[in-house]
């Protein structure tokens, strides 16, 4: 089941003495977070208006209302920060890597269990996906059209068809 709020990013400290935090954004880009008018604590359970944001190098600057000192802004710090899933549309073919994980990865002509998606590594040519099964090393798989197949988070499966010599090494 896909989560209604979805986490984007942890409070790592304060900025400045209005209140500001320094946000460490966990999306592909940090200007990602800055165009939010909401966001929510405590897995979405408190929402908290945004009166401004910024980026600063690969951080994320907010300005919450209610938060006006740094004393105010100091309680804040490590709280994780989550955004509804409704605030985010996502075009075709495009997923968010917290719906990814969990997907058990079969191969798509024979149905072989591959295992469980169990992270993905940003690289920047494209992403890693990391299949785990219990007792075997991690399989690595590049995130590209020709291995995967077909992803269907609301089933909770990935089709893969692993390039030749993937999966060849010895576990």
């Amino acid at each position: 089941m896909k989560k209604q709020f979805l986490e984007i990013g942890k409070i790592v400290t304060t900025h400045g003495i209005g209140g500001e935090v320094k946000v460490y954004p966990w999306c592909d880009t940090p200007d990602f977070l800055t165009g939010f008018g909401t966001l929510y604590f405590h897995k979405g359970k408190d929402p908290v208006a945004v009166e401004r944001a910024r980026t600063q190098k690969n951080m994320v600057i907010l300005k919450l209302r209610g938060i006006d000192t740094i004393e105010a802004a100091q309680t804040l710090r490590n709280q994780i920060l989550y955004a509804a899933r409704a605030d985010m549309p996502l075009e075709e073919g495009e997923y968010f890597i917290q719906d990814l994980i969990g997907l058990s990865v079969v191969d798509a002509d024979t149905g072989e269990a591959y295992g469980t998606l169990s992270d993905v590594s940003q690289t920047g040519a494209n992403d890693v996906y990391h299949i785990s099964q219990p007792g075997k090393r991690d399989k690595l798989i590049p995130a590209i059209r020709q291995v995967v197949v077909e992803t269907d988070v609301d089933g909770g499966i990935m089709k893969i068809r692993p390039l030749k010599g993937l999966f060849d090494d010895a576990d």
